[in-house]
């Protein structure tokens, strides 16, 4: 394909962005295929002879697009947002046409600065430390990774790697069942195993009870195991849960334990003042890690990570063949360090064409006109017989069951599974289930930067038609 042929095939794929953005609402929200329906639409074998653009992109409309979910549908309410925006596009296909590998300063100074100045803004933005450092990861899954890395060579003076985990003592990883599982998978890969994995008991608002914590941290030392680390979480992903981190933070200060604070979808509304209050007590923590890709509206993948003290990440992560030093040494941050890639997507042009682009009233007047909604939803489910609000609002989450008199605990929580499969089916709208005191419950979160108000009280009378159907 020469400059004249991409000139042409860019500009039909601009437009079909552009009547894609326009004409979301029109798809069903989840992929309505049958398993194995898309595999077998697709060749068993790859071309000998180059094809026609013409004739892939009509391949794309036909074969591809039934089977994608569309997670930029203004009645997307599963999960949490991966928020696509126009700014954040744009910056993309410049990132694109670039293909910058950010893993050293010198492999181009600008992707570096660039990062280092956009981690100092979101600093400023979610009133975070000052002398916090920060990098730009590709998943909040990796920040915890590398949390755990840094926890685990802390616990023992640096020693795992470089004698490995035989001879390492026993160590213990602290959370609570509302935790991301990434925790949980972070352990395995850093070779420690579920056993080191301890999950807090927590209260009625489904946040770690402090004093749970501690009593758990005494009885590990005394049977000679590490307390190694903590994790809260501020938003979490089934109720949109926050832990006290001021008392958390208190216990891992006084058990030498690394504190690691998750608010992976939460953090991006600390930008309204009105909710900074669910991180009081952040400055304890070691690190902290939210997404931008998720509410914030920087596209899939940016995750925002921070750290204390960044000379135990290096120290951790840092390994410096003859083929990657360079002149600068230390005058200059090499990101490569900071995460377990050593080749980094320039991820910084998104967060520098969002915030400028959209400045931080329209970011902040989108999460509260969210977490609005939510209230207005949460009034509705209140007054909707046959429903019960089991969780929430916690920000833009909440959850709900069906409610019928009459019947026990068992027939209501097959009708709630029923009624989310029904929903789902239906295509309108797309919400997702989870366990609250273990029986299912309802999620329904608001993020989509295209939602209004309509769409959420449009998604909500369709589930309470489909309701009444069951």
């Amino acid at each position: 394909m020469d400059s004249k042929e991409f000139r042409k095939n860019a500009h039909d794929i601009i437009d079909w962005i552009a009547d894609y953005m326009d004409g979301v609402r029109d798809y069903p929200v989840r992929s309505q295929v049958a398993p194995g329906e898309v595999r077998a639409k697709l060749p068993d074998t790859p071309p000998e002879e180059a094809e026609s653009f013409d004739q892939l992109m009509a391949d794309f409309k036909d074969t591809i697009l039934p089977g994608v979910t569309h997670w930029q549908h203004p009645r997307f309410f599963a999960y949490f947002p991966a928020n696509v925006t126009p700014e954040s596009q744009l910056a993309e296909m410049l990132i694109s046409a670039m293909g910058i590998n950010a893993m050293l300063w010198e492999t181009s100074p600008a992707a570096t600065e660039l990062e280092e100045a956009m981690m100092d803004w979101l600093k400023d933005m979610l009133d975070l430390p000052r002398a916090w450092d920060g990098v730009i990861q590709d998943t909040a899954s990796s920040a915890t990774f590398c949390a755990v890395l840094a926890a685990r060579e802390r616990a023992t003076g640096w020693k795992v790697n470089e004698t490995g985990l035989q001879h390492a003592p026993m160590m213990a990883f602290y959370t609570s069942a509302e935790a991301h599982s990434s925790l949980e998978k972070a352990v395995k890969m850093a070779g420690l195993g579920r056993v080191s994995i301890r999950l807090v008991p927590t209260d009625k608002d489904h946040a770690i009870q402090p004093t749970a914590l501690s009593a758990m941290m005494e009885e590990d030392r005394k049977a000679g195991i590490i307390p190694a680390m903590v994790m809260a979480t501020v938003g979490s992903t089934s109720v949109g849960a926050a832990d006290p981190l001021k008392a958390i933070g208190v216990i891992a200060r006084a058990n030498k334990a690394y504190f690691h604070v998750d608010a992976a979808w939460a953090g991006s509304a600390m930008m309204c003042p009105e909710f900074r209050y669910l991180l009081d007590g952040v400055e304890s923590a070691d690190s902290f890690v939210f997404n931008p890709h998720k509410w914030m509206g920087v596209q899939f993948d940016c995750t925002a990570h921070f750290v204390r003290d960044r000379d135990t990440l290096v120290r951790t992560l840092t390994i410096l063949p003859a083929y990657l030093e360079t002149r600068e040494g230390t005058r200059v941050k090499d990101y490569r360090d900071w995460g377990v890639q050593l080749g980094r997507r320039m991820r910084a042009l998104k967060l520098w064409f969002v915030i400028r682009l959209r400045g931080l009233e329209g970011l902040r007047a989108m999460f509260r006109n969210h977490v609005a909604w939510t209230l207005d939803l949460a009034a509705k489910i209140r007054e909707t017989d046959g429903f019960e609000l089991v969780t929430g609002p916690n920000l833009s989450l909440l959850t709900f069951r069906v409610l019928r008199q009459g019947m026990d605990k068992e027939e209501q929580d097959a009708l709630t599974e029923k009624l989310l499969a029904k929903v789902n089916d239906d295509g309108f709208t797309y919400l997702t289930r989870t366990l609250v005191n273990g029986r299912p419950v309802i999620r329904f979160q608001v993020g989509q930067v295209q939602t209004t108000k309509d769409d959420v009280m449009a998604a909500w009378r369709r589930v309470a038609e489909l309701e009444e159907d069951l």
